[in-house]
């Protein structure tokens, strides 16, 4: 009985294979009927290669599909999220990290409805907007605050820091990859809770060992008070870079908390700092050159603002070469914000040093970024003096003490000078300065 069966089975499977290659050869047959007798018969003779073709190309379209679902299950099980819209922004399909990311566990793969209905992220759907319209990648970062009917499962949901990059697809499609940055954000500020916990511990040991330094350098007599100068030296590092680290953690958790604002004038507050450092300038022959309105009036706290520049000009000094100038250039820009002229004061800080490696231009407003460690200061005859010696916490300091004021910076490298250039741009310009650059 079970013999029977397979031979019923195969001679229905036979019999359809003849079937098949039955109805080719008509269909083949049609396709040449109208040519002349003599190609009819040339035709039949390709009839062979024709079906040995046509199975080809069948086995490469499944092969086409096999790949295709195998990359479509790699990309559902990626780590990061990835989603994919229609030239209406309609959601056509998102891997398991995108619906974990923004809350759409419950969407099902054949529901097809606006993003924004699914998504109430504007920064999103702007995103996906702009790429369709340049016709080019772009990227962005927001914070995400998920929405959700349910008032109380809302409580329990977090706001997340997202980044996304998107590119442009045939047919106006748009695919987005999301990473979810929270973790690491989060990570980062455990990590800066530590270090501002321990500074704070380290604060009181090291003023005891200052006082205990200062005593003994009034008690011994050279050449033994040397090692108790060369302490201090080191304790008073050390109690720079510990209130340093603690005065960035304040700026950055509450960045107008220490600034006392009043009108400032820049000028002469950068030829203040300047006489402050004249004489480590002096060792290199260095000088400082200005061009620009004499008179600059801003809305800052002055302290702040004498950091920020102090902190430029000593990187300056200290990597510029013997016998260079540094040079300062303030111009006042004038921008259209809603048909009224928003004056912008614009410093660029130009020195004629070994400026920026490519390599650390994008971190060198990072904390404890030290940059290309190869890099050594040369004496007026060329020789190397060792290296220049730093906390890495500077750069960082002027960029927050910049962005509590509402202004921005940038570094990058002069194209002429070949040194660092360092632009600044403030925002609180005051009258004074307008009246003199204008007149």
């Amino acid at each position: 009985m079970l013999l029977l069966g397979f031979l019923l089975g195969l001679a229905v499977g036979i019999g359809f294979w003849v079937w098949q290659q039955v109805q080719l050869n008509r269909y083949l047959g049609r396709l040449l009927r109208p040519l002349t007798s003599h190609s009819y018969k040339m035709g039949l003779l390709l009839i062979p290669g024709l079906r040995q073709e046509i199975a080809m190309v069948k086995q490469h379209r499944q092969d086409l599909q096999q790949s295709l679902q195998t990359y479509q299950d790699l990309l559902d099980f990626a780590p990061v999220g990835y989603l994919q819209v229609d030239e209406e922004n309609q959601l056509l399909w998102c891997n398991q990290e995108a619906q974990k990311i923004l809350y759409l566990q419950s969407w099902q793969p054949e529901q097809v409805r606006l993003l924004l209905e699914l998504v109430r992220s504007y920064e999103l759907d702007h995103l996906i907007e702009q790429t369709r319209d340049l016709q080019k990648p772009q990227t962005g970062e927001w914070i995400f605050h998920p929405s959700r009917d349910d008032a109380a499962e809302m409580a329990t949901i977090k706001s997340l820091a997202l980044r996304a990059s998107s590119l442009p697809l045939p047919n106006g499609q748009v695919g987005v990859f999301l990473e979810n940055r929270q973790p690491l954000l989060d990570i980062n500020q455990v990590r800066d809770r530590y270090f501002s916990d321990l500074a704070h511990e380290l604060r009181t040991p090291l003023t005891s060992i200052r006082l205990v330094a200062e005593t003994l350098q009034t008690r011994l007599e050279p050449p033994l008070n040397r090692w108790v100068n060369r302490l201090m030296q080191e304790v008073d590092r050390l109690i720079n870079l510990v209130q340093t680290w603690l005065d960035l953690t304040q700026m950055e958790a509450n960045p107008n908390m220490q600034l006392q604002a009043k009108a400032v004038e820049l000028r002469s507050l950068i030829t203040s700092v300047w006489e402050t450092l004249e004489p480590l300038a002096v060792r290199q022959h260095l000088s400082l050159s200005y061009s620009g309105p004499e008179n600059l009036w801003i809305k800052a706290d002055q302290a702040r603002i004498y950091q920020v520049f102090l902190n430029l000009l000593d990187n300056s000094i200290k990597y510029s070469l013997p016998s260079t100038s540094i040079h300062i250039e303030a111009k006042i820009l004038s921008t259209k914000d809603n048909d009224a002229a928003s004056p912008i004061l614009e410093i660029n800080l130009i020195d004629s040093g070994v400026g920026f490696s490519e390599a650390d231009l994008p971190h060198v407003f990072e904390r404890f970024y030290r940059g290309d460690k190869a890099r050594t200061h040369s004496s007026q005859d060329g020789k190397s003096i060792g290296a220049i010696v730093g906390n890495g916490l500077g750069l960082a300091i002027v960029e927050q003490i910049i962005h509590a004021h509402g202004g921005s910076i940038k570094a990058m490298n002069h194209p002429e000078t070949g040194g660092a250039w360092m632009q600044l741009q403030f925002c609180e310009v005051m009258a004074n300065s307008l009246s003199q650059d204008y007149s």
